[in-house]
């Protein structure tokens, strides 16, 4: 009897066996039917996505297939799926849906899962699709929707996209990841890819899930990061990506470091290069580049209302680059975009820093460094309510200088500190990221926060001008402010202003404030219809006054105006009559007084409040 050669079709390994071996091998698998039992399956473990695809034509009322999932570990197992039919326009007009029942011990039992949708389903060796959908709330019968692979298989086809500008461009959709908002208990929706935060407090989580609310991104599950540093965490892992088969869990990493926000879900199909995954939009931001990292399934929690998976995340694999209405692909070995972030804390005991990076998607980037602060200032054991913060850094950018920030956040204020602090930062970085004229990348966000173990508070109570009112242009005058610290006994700063010699005779105002009225007067609020350009929004940024300062402004009778976030004092007539045709546009102000800082001095807090003192300017020298 001669040997002959057999070569495995799935490991492409050369066997030589006896005839008869062979021919025993040929009969069996002649004889073997379509769909495998589920413990045949689970020794084999899934198909691989080269066995071909089964058509959507040819499914039918009763086809037995076999799905693939993680319920534990990093292992798919199978589960036995019966096919009930095909929805017409199931997922919107031409894109149908395959209806299916799940049977088996743990499906029956845990019904269909959060994170489950991807698990690849197979009719023999063929791809049919992904598990995807799911019928309402506490359905008793596990009965899901599949997303056939003709409409996945558009996802892995599309060019990887080269465009930067189109990337920074994409937007998280406004309705769920379903596409389905509020549904009922008889509407399918995509299943949910929860998300799993580690290192992040419940306030900060009840924040996030309140700032999220309505775009599928709010389903918060139970689970933990990598547990690897920052640098770590970002390595491309090659082993990882060898063992990633259809049915495993995949996680897309929105942050990564000292926190870690994930959303998981199934890998429904792979080649050498990619994978396809979930079966239906997570963020639907079109071309995108956030990292793909394998996942750890700790265990899967049966619940009528929302089951789901537990989960760790992994290695990284690759990166996300494609979030469509059919699929998520991603690409082994790329590196994502990211946004580093760094934080650091002082004065509340001992200093802690913070450091993550977050993926660059104007949708959701705001709410992770609002999140992402906030969780930095609740984490001390010595924060009360009169707690205050000041945080001062700077936005690095390409083509751009920094904008810097200068944020102050009293304790006691009715909103907690914390809470104060992490929102002004959000309103300053949302004006500097979402402007529609920034054209490079943000490099990253830098922090120094001081935790000041008190109240800081001042109030403004009045003002004088020692000596007489009545003054000459170019004398030097004393402006008096009296301040009221939070519970501590009131005191006077005394600030010398000289006046300038160009002043005419007559009443000249001098405004004693803080810096956020003194930028109100300088920068007068007006209904614009249109960002400011980044040039205008930097000069902005780096004109506003410091709160913790008295400032005295003399309203010099002088034209001031407003343009391209610059404020422009003292003007000569023929300047203002040039400017006058512009003044009912959105872009230019005109004030008939300029508003002309004379000289500051500390408040040792957070100041509020105003008055206006008058000066009478006599003819003639003055005595310096």
């Amino acid at each position: 009897m001669q040997p002959v050669t057999v070569i495995d079709v799935d490991t492409g390994l050369k066997e030589t066996r006896s005839s008869l071996a062979a021919a025993v091998l040929v009969a069996l698998a002649l004889l073997a039917p379509g769909p495998v039992s589920g413990q045949e399956a689970a020794a084999a473990g899934p198909p691989p996505s080269t066995g071909g695809f089964y058509p959507l034509s040819e499914v039918h009322r009763g086809l037995q297939a076999t799905a693939w999932t993680v319920f534990s570990g990093t292992k798919p197992e199978p589960m036995q799926v019966e096919i009930l039919g095909v929805l017409r326009g199931g997922r919107g007009p031409g894109h149908d849906m395959i209806l299916a029942q799940l049977h088996g011990a743990k499906p029956e039992y845990t019904g269909v899962v959060a994170g489950m949708s991807g698990s690849p389903v197979y009719v023999g060796n063929k791809l049919l699709g992904s598990i995807s959908y799911r019928i309402g709330q506490f359905s008793k019968d596990p009965i899901a929707g599949i997303t056939p692979i003709e409409q996945m298989l558009e996802v892995r086809d599309l060019p990887l996209s080269r465009d930067r500008d189109a990337m920074d461009r994409a937007q998280l959709a406004p309705v769920a990841a379903a596409g389905v908002s509020s549904p009922s208990a008889t509407q399918f929706q995509a299943m949910e890819t929860p998300l799993v935060m580690s290192g992040f407090a419940p306030e900060a989580i009840r924040l996030w899930q309140d700032k999220m609310k309505g775009t599928g991104l709010d389903v918060v599950a139970a689970g933990g990061g990598s547990g690897s540093s920052l640098k770590d965490s970002a390595k491309f892992s090659p082993t990882a990506a060898a063992a990633i088969v259809p049915g495993s869990a995949v996680s897309m990493q929105l942050v990564r470091g000292d926190l870690d926000i994930a959303a998981t879900c199934t890998v429904t199909y792979v080649d050498p290069k990619r994978l396809l995954a979930c079966g239906h939009p997570v963020l639907q931001a079109g071309p995108e580049s956030v990292p793909m990292t394998s996942t750890d399934v700790i265990a899967t929690l049966a619940s009528p209302l929302e089951a789901f998976k537990i989960i760790n995340t992994g290695e990284t694999i690759g990166a996300f680059t494609q979030d469509r209405d059919s699929a998520i692909s991603g690409v082994f070995g790329a590196q994502a975009r990211m946004i580093p972030i760094h934080l650091s804390v002082h004065g509340d005991g001992k200093p802690r820093h913070l450091d993550f990076e977050m993926v660059d998607l104007p949708a959701i980037t705001p709410q992770i460094v609002l999140i992402g602060i906030y969780q930095c200032l609740l984490q001390s054991n010595q924060t009360t309510i009169d707690t205050s913060y000041h945080l001062k850094g700077k936005i690095d950018m390409e083509d751009y200088p920094s904008a810097p920030l200068d944020v102050w956040a009293s304790g006691g204020d009715g909103l907690p500190s914390s809470l104060q602090a992490a929102m002004q930062t959000f309103e300053r970085f949302m004006r500097i990221y979402n402007n529609d004229a920034r054209q490079g990348t943000i490099r990253g966000l830098n922090l120094d926060i001081e935790a000041i173990p008190r109240r800081v508070a001042v109030v403004l109570e009045s003002a004088r001008v020692i000596s007489s009112n009545i003054v000459h242009a170019g004398d030097t005058v004393t402006v008096e402010a009296t301040i009221q610290p939070w519970h501590q006994p009131e005191r006077n700063v005394r600030v010398p202003v000289t006046l300038p010699a160009r002043l005419q005779a007559g009443t000249l105002r001098v405004l004693v404030s803080d810096g956020a009225t003194l930028d109100r007067t300088m920068d007068q609020p007006k209904f614009v219809p249109h960002q400011p350009d980044m040039d205008s929004a930097l000069a902005q940024a780096g004109s506003a006054h410091a709160a913790d300062r008295v400032y005295v402004s003399l309203l010099v009778p002088e034209t001031q105006a407003g343009m391209e976030g610059r404020t422009l004092t003292g003007l000569p007539v023929s300047m203002s009559n040039a400017l006058e045709p512009l003044r009912s546009g959105p872009d230019v102000t005109l004030n008939g007084e300029s508003a002309v800082v004379a000289a500051d001095a500390p408040a040792d807090g957070v100041l509020s409040g105003f008055t206006v003192l008058n000066l009478r300017i006599e003819p003639g020298g003055g005595i310096h």
